[in-house]
């Protein structure tokens, strides 16, 4: 049973964070083996039945397929597509391209929700540079994930970071959001914000932190197939998200990799089981 709500928003019990943990360790493996798979000539749908076989094999079900009439098991975002990319055997990857990766898993009736952005061979070091730019911006907000911080102040993080580092564009118009046992959850939690404003964090929420950051202007609009979300400018995108619970010794990352053991530690946030 869930503790009582809090202003709509679900609060988990520490049995059910590890719950969560269980669910975002099957979307973390899926991010591995599909990013291991990412190469010049390879298709999305290729990619994308990567990701659907090790959620799957794993006795999970692929949150994004057949959600509002999603087709995929990941959203596949190539270039100067930001976010929802539908997988495609016409989408074929080449050498310089970056792909953005949004994968989600449900287990247990619990969801973990993840992105990464990887380059398709070197890559450009233009695209190098904005990508670790946005993938810092999601860790300076999640290191804001603590009882007593509110949801202005991890906006304010992602946004400093990412206009002190380059001067990339911060996507307004899709954020982050809360997570359980729904994939999209109250809060709605922007890239940007005031700090001390805006819901209090308090032990035993779990949000998406997800920021989107283009390399020029960050105006975006949707494509006729209802889903894909591209940059007007036609400029590149890159597009991070790790699902977090807020705990009272700090964020524990539920979607962690073994990749990202080193920066949790440098980070001191809490170490999830591995």
């Amino acid at each position: 049973m869930r503790r009582k709500e809090n202003r709509g928003v679900q609060i988990k019990t520490p049995e059910q964070i590890a719950k969560m943990r269980a669910a975002g360790q099957v979307v973390a493996r899926a991010l591995d083996d599909v990013r291991a798979a990412v190469r010049p000539g390879v298709s999305t749908l290729e990619l994308d039945a990567v990701a659907e076989k090790t959620i799957r094999d794993a006795g999970a079900v692929p949150s994004f397929k057949g959600y509002h009439g999603f087709t995929g098991s990941i959203c596949a975002s190539v270039n100067e597509e930001v976010v929802h990319g539908i997988p495609s055997a016409e989408r074929v990857l080449a050498e310089g391209d970056i792909i953005s990766i949004d994968c989600g898993a449900i287990l247990d009736g619990w969801h973990g929700d993840s992105a990464i952005t990887v380059a398709v061979g070197e890559g450009r070091s233009e695209d190098l540079r904005m990508m670790r730019t946005c993938e810092e911006s999601m860790w300076r907000g999640i290191a804001e994930l603590r009882p007593g911080r509110r949801l202005g102040d991890i906006g304010h993080a992602i946004d400093d970071h990412i206009s002190r580092n380059g001067g990339y564009g911060n996507v307004r118009e899709y954020g982050g959001h809360g997570i359980g046992t729904e994939m999209h959850m109250e809060p709605h939690v922007l890239n940007y914000g005031k700090p001390g404003k805006g819901m209090k964090l308090v032990e035993g929420m779990c949000l998406a932190i997800e920021p989107m950051t283009t390399m020029n202007d960050p105006d975006v609009r949707q494509l006729d197939d209802g889903w894909t979300v591209v940059t007007r400018d036609g400029g590149r995108a890159a597009h991070f998200e790790h699902t977090v619970a807020v705990t009272a010794d700090g964020p524990i990352v539920l979607t962690a990799r073994e990749s990202d053991r080193a920066k949790i530690a440098d980070m001191g946030f809490v170490q999830p089981t591995w």
